[in-house]
């Protein structure tokens, strides 16, 4: 089938194929009526709403995975899991990247083939994926045989579907090439440089400051600055189409005044680990026209469809989650070969910034590069989502800090969350309350009774936390909506701590005690307005800790089928809750390992010497018992399990340097 399909096309140079339509699009979302939105999905007749769909980039193997790319996989792991909360089919793409003069370079450094070596960095983003808890529907490689035939596909409708003007042609070509970027660079943005360490004299970038070097060849190049006014005039009709708005603004500025022809390959003799020109075996297609077609080869492009009249099954993204290091690639190279073939771009394009490690740059060299593997052991999975989201930003580069996840444990997940968890749902089987009892007086109508009692100063403080009820979901939808997870966990933030201060101010654990008409009724109608809260906090930040969050609905008894965004609002679930007699308490309290949230270590240890300490400790040294050394790795499988124990002790951290020397 792929040679029938690609003689076909080669077929052309007799007799070209009929020119793609290139209609001037317009992001469905802000068509008139969403109209454009609805598209068929499947080969049926029927028609129903597209699935959303998003996906980060494709990650370069040329080394480990490090924060930035757990923490771009994360928020699009959120945006999905937020789409199907809300009932929505979603689907996630990742992958990694493997072609190019970086990773041919790479491989040569260590000793290795290609393949091989793209084999074994590739697991190890496939690894993390896991180990995160990303839900991702599609994990592609550029290696894989369906992208590369999808590759092939897309390049000889390039060459043969287009007027002359506007294909592909042929060219020699000579300026300021970044191996490390995979791109070059206009002479405007090509400064002199010297090397610190060696006081060596090199070009380089003003962009990402990676050295360039002068290369002359003869490629192919796609005509991009024949798809200037395109490109302005899709900006023009979807001014949000970047966020945030000063990463639309500078996607602008380089269309209107630094836009050159695209050189899309290079020469075998120099590049030759990549997908081969399959008309002109003497040049490799440019790594970043293989890469961003990715994300259509996972829709389908090039095995199920090839043209925006037939069905395209998710595409368009709906969202594409990017660094701020390639959004010229995202925003200006990828719509512009979409529109010379009559497809759509994405709905939008989500820009982020990068992590800093207490503010100060990422560096080997400085040994303060965050491994995620190891803060994924150290934090727990789900804590380490909530902080990345917590302080993610679009804005601004962010910082990684191990002291200021240990104090966003401590306040906000140990105490905002967990404590009053265990305060509320899961109490002390002498506290006189139980969320089922709670909820049943709830069924029964009791509460109406309050209702005398609602305008009296003395009683205004039970109802105090209505409006925070009320209000959360649509808060939270509001960020989410923007893609905003750390303004919607700061809604559920607050809702959280207002109900630990409504319970603070009605004293459940004294209203037990009395003996008064209405104590009884307030007792039951303070528990079920706190239980309410814990229920729709854990709905809503399901996309963010998606485990921690299952736990905590299942012990409140939330039935599975309740945990829609739907059901986020006060007084719409009437059959959750758990008893609270003694054969039904959770011992997890008297454990307090194994709580939702259990002690971790202190956040002003570094993760050196945190690996340091676990490994001495089970160690043959110390401690001298062995049968407490035992009992220690038992209860270390026990919270994190046997496969991430084993892990943890294989990480690579150099913990025999100079601890002291290892950054926080």
């Amino acid at each position: 089938m792929r040679i029938a399909r690609l003689q076909a096309l080669r077929g052309a140079h007799a007799k070209p194929l009929q020119r793609l339509s290139s209609p001037a699009w317009i992001c469905p979302s802000c068509q008139p009526n969403g109209l454009a939105s609805r598209r068929r999905w499947n080969s049926t007749a029927q028609i129903k709403e597209k699935p959303f769909y998003v996906t980060t980039p494709i990650f370069y193997v040329n080394a480990a995975p490090h924060i930035g790319h757990l923490y771009c996989t994360v928020l699009a792991d959120v945006v999905k899991r937020w789409q199907q909360i809300n009932g929505k089919e979603a689907y996630l793409c990742t992958g990694t990247d493997e072609h190019g003069m970086k990773i041919q370079r790479a491989a040569a450094k260590e000793g290795m083939d290609p393949k091989s070596f793209c084999d074994l960095n590739s697991d190890k983003f496939r690894s993390l994926t896991y180990d995160a808890d990303i839900s991702n529907d599609f994990f592609i490689r550029t290696t894989d045989p369906d992208h590369k035939d999808a590759v092939s596909q897309f390049w000889l409708q390039l060459k043969h579907s287009l007027p002359s003007q506007l294909g592909l042609y042929k060219g020699s070509h000579e300026g300021w090439y970044c191996v490390s970027d995979e791109c070059f660079y206009p002479e405007d943005l090509v400064q002199p440089s010297i090397v610190p360490q060696t006081g060596k004299k090199i070009m380089i970038n003003v962009e990402s400051e990676n050295e360039v070097e002068w290369v002359k060849e003869e490629t192919w190049f796609f005509p991009l600055t024949k798809y200037k006014e395109a490109l302005l005039k899709f900006y023009d009709e979807n001014p949000e189409w970047v966020k945030p708005a000063n990463r639309m603004q500078e996607v602008r500025d380089w269309v209107e005044n630094h836009l050159e022809d695209l050189s899309v390959t290079r020469p075998v003799s120099r590049l030759n680990w990549g997908v081969s020109d399959p008309e002109d075996p003497s040049q490799t297609i440019y790594v970043w026209v293989d890469a961003l077609i990715n994300y259509i080869t996972k829709a389908g492009y090039g095995s199920k469809w090839r043209t925006s009249t037939e069905d395209m099954g998710i595409w368009p993204a709906d969202l594409q989650i990017i660094g701020k290091d390639i959004l010229r690639f995202h925003a200006i190279y990828w719509p512009a070969l979409l529109i010379a073939l009559g497809l759509p771009p994405a709905k939008g394009i989500l820009c982020h910034n990068h992590w800093t490690m207490s503010n100060r740059k990422m560096s080997k060299s400085l040994g303060n590069v965050v491994n995620p593997v190891f803060a994924l052991q150290r934090w727990d999975v789900d804590p380490l989502r909530y902080f990345l989201m917590r302080n993610g930003n679009l804005t601004r580069d962010m910082s990684y800090s191990n002291d200021i996840i240990a104090a966003i444990y401590s306040k906000e997940l140990q105490a905002n969350i967990g404590n009053l968890f265990y305060r509320i749902a899961k109490p002390k089987a002498s506290a006189g309350w139980s969320t089922k009892r709670a909820v049943e007086t709830s069924n029964s109508g009791a509460f109406t009774a309050l209702d005398m009692v609602k305008d009296k100063e003395e009683y205004q403080h039970f109802f105090s936390l209505e409006s925070f009820l009320a209000r959360t979901a649509d808060g939270v939808s509001r960020e989410m909506a923007d893609y905003n997870a750390s303004g919607a966990i700061r809604e559920v933030f607050e809702l959280l701590r207002e109900t630990n201060r409504f319970i603070t101010d009605t004293q459940p654990w004294v209203l037990a005690k009395q003996n008064e008409t209405l104590s009884p009724l307030l007792l039951n109608w303070t528990i079920h307005r706190s239980a309410e809260a814990l229920r729709i906090a854990a709905i809503l930040l399901q996309p963010i800790m998606p485990s921690k969050m299952k736990r905590l609905l299942d012990e409140m008894g939330v039935q599975p089928d309740r945990r829609t965004v739907a059901y986020a609002k006060p007084d719409t679930d009437d059959a959750y809750g758990t008893s609270n007699e003694k054969k039904n308490i959770n011992f997890d309290r008297a454990n307090k390992h194994l709580t939702l949230f259990p002690p971790t270590v202190s956040g002003d240890v570094s993760d050196a010497e945190v690996l340091h300490q676990f490994r001495a400790h089970l160690g043959t040294k110390a401690p001298k018992s062995k049968m407490n050394q035992m009992t220690e790795l038992l209860a270390m499988e026990a919270r994190m399990g046997e496969a991430q124990v084993a892990k943890l002790l294989a990480t690579d951290i150099p913990v025999e340097q100079d601890l002291t020397k290892a950054s926080n």
